[in-house]
């Protein structure tokens, strides 16, 4: 294919240059889809998204590197990408590439992948380019990626980036086997923005003892983040007003709830209650040096493994050395070959001996050079995923001052997943096939182990769809004996469709493992993949049987919750089977490594549980708007799918219903018949303008009658009995708010309010319905009774009280008998099968009018509490508890993933595996090896976790109480699953000595042993001190 001329090219012909401030793009009043992106939004916000949608950005080389960072790019949603090459495609391209086919073969390698390029985004332009890198084609860019330059090029290029004005960010990457090296230069000039990416600090001030320095204490319900030399700005405080409007000021001696001022206070006015204060972010100025600088001088290196602090300057001159052998020679080292790793060996201690002696010296470990030199020659899928994720986020960091960048070199290498000595040259000769690059790294024997993998992937969402693509590149389960089978009960949403790559408009609403099956076998059709639809349980044991976990080599977790990655794990600890563990949060990533008999185990160690406000404060004290949106969620619940709920339950059989409530007469029956009664009774509507007149007294009711009783039962000067002001922080006094028609918060409020209500009755929508302003009107009209304080009402104040229960009352049975009289004559009218349709809350659907609901109950109850209000996408991010997503963090953690299986196959020493945690916004990665698992001892006998006892035959009790008796344990207690088949506290069970324990299963734990071959009991003993 001939190379294009610079004329020819789209992109440049049609974009105009993108505005670009302190070298981060602008991208003026870009339009975000906030359905597609909520959880990518959730960690970049709005601003970062307008910029990113405003850039052009150059990836140059169509590798498997490229077409990853490629791919996560376009998923973030710049404005145009153009993937630039001028190789043609070869065969062994596949063994990373995972958009090219072997029909491909031949043609460009841009050209060839941008179509499903394409697919990934349509919102962003992708071209394909292979026209010269002249300083006139790259100023149309505001960054450039190199993934496939000779260090010549890169310097000639790197050098008219960061010259030119502004700067144009540049990013080199080159992978070679398991090695990797990543330099990024943003120009001399660069303002990062946002360091880290986390929310501020905050604290709510308890109290300021003016001096110099001041003393600020906060209230100790939570433990307060900040730390010496911040900088923390102050609002809301009472007395001290100079603090209101101060400039950042910085703050030392931090402690759990206190803080001290760097400012003289003395002359302040005198602290009287309130005040929030709040962590300063700066912004942060770097310099780059470019790469000929750089590579003279690179200064401190990223690191990713502390127990390889000395890999990084190896690797600095071995990626030199390794560009200098290629221009010398026109080839790589070959694989297992001496005389070559010997002659990379000679280059490398060149370099170092230029660099003199003294403590700069680098020492040269002749071993991992050499494995360096093995299999350099090989691109493999798993560093190509996890360099496409790293590098992906650099460009976004670019684009945006979003995080901190790379800051210039980064070295990485998992040397451990290669064979532990480097292996005869005849192993890694070639096949002729898309898996050679991985041959030259690996070998043919573990080639061969790969294909005849049998794995289970558990979920097919964002984990599961890169996973699947690893697999795919890497030729998991591609032979005739191996299989992969990956389960997922979910379907495709719109919101998965900016991470979950492997999906497209079309498969909304389809399962998503089949639909994620049938894409990985368009990556290598030699895939075997076996797609199911069960979520994997306890109730799917039937499923998921002996058979089916006798018959695994290992399974990959890709799930996104706690419960059920703990069942597999239990599962897998049952069946002795090894575990790949990740998960993402955000720009954060983490991977375990359980692998049995040696490490422990996934539950073997828990987080902590989330922290949850008092009943008491999510009801009448809320302090902050999540405080507001956790209350607002659980109205619209109770409201519309609750109380509707539970009158469908009355209405499908109201004689048994009202039986039950009779029998039971007891408060909690009240409580529920008196929910049926409110909506069947009370606030039962038959016209839309009954719905608003809802909506309004609603409104009445909780933000002016509810605070004006509050605020009436407890006045501002109000004291406690310890004699301090009732209403000090972190209470905030609240105020009631009257409805004004003409507020565009209260018109939307009535709007999401009454088209709700309606469509739980299956009330027409009119088409004034649609307007806000005329709803608004219409609730003008609704005449309110006025609001009369009532005296001796009780409001929860302790915040360590639960969730109220139903007292009760001495005339229950009175009162039941009152409204059961009312229901009847309610639901007399009612035609045969009516039933309500319950609100069903559906955050990801902008339409459907519950984020509006939920913001609009949340705003107003903010509004009481002087809490800042927030808008609907903040709104969706709480209260529909989205986890914050970027493609980016999901691809590094299944390419981490991946290396440790090469390392699984072989059977590695526990030394060899890495647990990892990253953060990409900082950048900062922790791998460490797992923990080992905990063993136990008794006398002769050692056991672990991974380990169980098998009592083979069919024996009795006693049997089995003599098995454990002859090895110095006196059992006492044996059950299965939930029942009790013997203890010998009970006399009774004395009659179960001789009886078979296969009986007792049967009989008293009711299970069906027909098509199992053994059945499992737990065995309590002690030993002969009792414990």
């Amino acid at each position: 294919m001939s190379k294009r001329k610079l004329s020819e090219d789209p992109l440049l012909d049609q974009a105009k240059k993108t505005k670009m401030d302190n070298g981060v793009a602008d991208g003026g009043n870009v339009e975000i889809d906030e359905n597609l992106h909520s959880r990518q939004l959730a960690v970049y916000g709005r601003e970062v998204m307008r910029r990113m949608a405003g850039a052009s950005v150059l990836v140059s080389g169509a590798n498997g590197v490229g077409v990853e960072i490629a791919k996560n790019v376009i998923l973030a949603g710049v404005r145009a990408l153009t993937i630039h090459d001028q190789k043609s495609v070869e065969l062994r391209d596949l063994s990373a590439q995972f958009y090219l086919t072997e029909e491909d073969v031949g043609q460009n390698r841009a050209e060839a992948c941008k179509e499903k390029l394409q697919e990934l985004n349509n919102a962003v332009a992708v071209s394909a380019s292979s026209a010269e890198l002249t300083p006139e084609y790259l100023n149309q860019f505001q960054v450039v990626v190199l993934t496939d330059a000779s260090l010549a090029e890169s310097k000639r290029i790197n050098e008219v980036c960061h010259n030119s004005q502004p700067a144009i960010p540049f990013i080199r990457v080159e992978t070679r086997g398991v090695f990797a090296s990543v330099f990024t230069d943003f120009g001399q000039e660069f303002t990062v923005y946002d360091v880290d990416g986390e929310e501020p600090h905050s604290g709510i001030v308890a109290s300021i003892e003016a001096g110099n320095p001041a003393l600020v204490t906060c209230v100790d319900d939570e433990r307060l983040q900040f730390q010496d030399g911040q900088l923390v700005t102050f609002s809301e405080v009472v007395g001290m007003e100079e603090l209101n409007n101060h400039k950042p000021i910085k703050i030392k001696n931090c402690k759990a709830h206190s803080f001290e001022l760097d400012l003289d206070t003395s002359k302040f006015g005198e602290y009287l209650r309130g005040g929030i204060v709040t962590q300063h972010k700066e912004h942060k100025q770097l310099s780059f040096k470019p790469l000929s600088e750089a590579l003279e001088n690179p200064g401190e290196f990223l690191l990713s493994d502390f127990s390889k602090l000395e890999n990084s300057p190896q690797l600095h001159l071995a990626f030199q050395a390794l560009d200098a052998y290629q221009s010398e020679t026109g080839s790589l080292p070959r694989p297992g070959v001496p005389e070559d790793a010997d002659k990379l060996l000679g280059l490398v201690q060149e370099l170092s001996s230029k660099q003199g002696g003294g403590e700069n010296k680098v020492e040269v470990d002749e071993k991992l050079i050499r494995k360096f030199a093995s299999g350099s020659s090989g691109e493999v899928n798993p560093m190509a995923a996890m360099f496409g994720g790293f590098v992906g986020q650099e460009v976004v960091k670019a684009l945006s001052g979003k995080f901190h960048p790379l800051y210039q070199w980064f070295y990485f290498d998992s040397a451990e997943s290669m064979p532990e000595e480097i292996l005869a040259p005849a192993e890694y000769e070639p096949l002729s096939s898309r898996y050679d690059p991985q041959i030259a790294v690996f070998g043919r024997t573990i080639q061969q182990q790969l294909e005849s993998l049998k794995l289970f992937l558990v979920g097919a969402g964002a984990l599961g769809c890169e996973f699947l693509k690893n697999f795919a590149m890497m030729g998991i389960a591609c032979g005739e004996q191996g299989v992969v089978t990956v389960t997922d009960d979910d379907v495709i949403e719109k919101s998965n469709l900016s991470r979950q790559f492997l999906f497209r408009n079309w498969h909304i609403g389809s399962s998503k493992s089949t639909v994620a099956s049938d894409a990985a076998r368009k990556l290598n059709p030699a895939l075997h993949i076996n797609a199911l639809q069960n979520r994997v349980s306890p109730e799917t044991e039937n499923v998921f049987n002996d058979a089916f976990w006798d018959g695994l080599d290992m399974v990959v977790n890709a799930l996104d919750n706690v419960n059920a990655r703990l069942y597999v794990d239990s599962r897998c600890v049952y069946y002795c089977k090894p575990l790949l563990e990740s998960g993402t949060l955000g720009a954060k990533c983490n991977t375990q490594m359980v692998v049995p008999r040696m490490t422990e185990n996934y539950g073997a160690s828990r987080d902590p549980p989330e922290k949850s406000a008092p009943m008491c404060t999510v009801h009448s004290f809320p302090h902050n708007i999540d405080h507001c949106l956790t209350w607002a969620r659980s109205e619209l619940e109770g409201l519309l799918e609750k109380g509707p709920s539970e009158a469908n339950t009355f209405l499908a059989d109201p004689n048994k219903y009202i039986d039950a409530v009779k029998s039971s007469a007891d408060a909690a029956a009240r409580e529920q018949l008196a929910k049926v009664v409110e909506v069947l009774v009370a606030d039962k509507v038959t016209s839309f303008e009954d719905c608003v007149a809802w909506a309004r007294l609603k409104f009445q009711d909780y933000f002016h009658d509810r605070i004006a009783q509050l605020t009436y039962t407890f006045p501002e000067d109000a004291i406690t009995s310890t004699g301090a002001p009732f209403w000090s922080a972190p209470k905030r006094f609240p105020h009631a708010v009257k409805f004004d028609a003409a507020d565009p918060a209260h018109a939307a409020f009535m709007q999401a309010g009454a088209i709700l209500k309606a469509e739980v009755y299956g009330i027409p929508r009119p088409d004034w319905a649609s307007d806000p302003a005329a709803v608004a009107a219409a609730a003008a009209k609704v005449p309110v009774p006025e609001f009369q304080p009532r005296k001796g009402v009780k409001i929860e104040t302790d915040p360590k009280a639960d969730n109220p229960q139903p007292t009760a009352s001495f005339d229950d049975d009175s009162v039941i008998d009152r409204m059961v009289t009312q229901l009847q004559g309610a639901t007399k009218g009612l035609p045969q099968g009516y039933k309500l349709q319950p609100i069903q809350f559906e955050k990801d659907d902008d339409t459907n009018y519950h984020m509006d609901l939920i913001a609009g109950l949340a705003n107003m109850r903010a509004r009481n509490y002087s809490i800042p209000e927030v808008d609907k996408l903040k709104a969706k991010l709480i209260a529909g508890r989205i986890i914050p997503a970027i493609a980016t963090a999901t691809a590094m953690a299944t390419g981490l993933v991946c290396l440790e299986l090469y390392k699984v196959l072989q059977q590695k020493p526990l030394e060899s595996y890495r647990n990892t945690f990253a953060n990409l916004a900082l950048p900062l990665f922790a791998m460490a090896e797992p923990i080992p698992s905990k063993s136990f001892e008794h006398k002769d006998l050692k056991w672990s976790i991974w380990d169980r006892w098998i009592l083979e035959g069919d024996m009795t009790v006693q049997e089995v109480l003599d098995w454990f008796e002859q090895r110095s344990l006196k059992a006492y207690s044996i059950s299965a699953g939930q029942s009790l088949l013997y203890n010998d506290i009970f006399p009774k069970h004395k009659e179960r000595l001789n009886k078979k324990m296969s009986e007792l299963v049967v009989t008293v734990a009711k299970q069906t042993l027909s098509d199992r071959r053994h059945f499992d009991v737990v065995v309590a003993c002690e030993d002969e001190e009792g414990e």
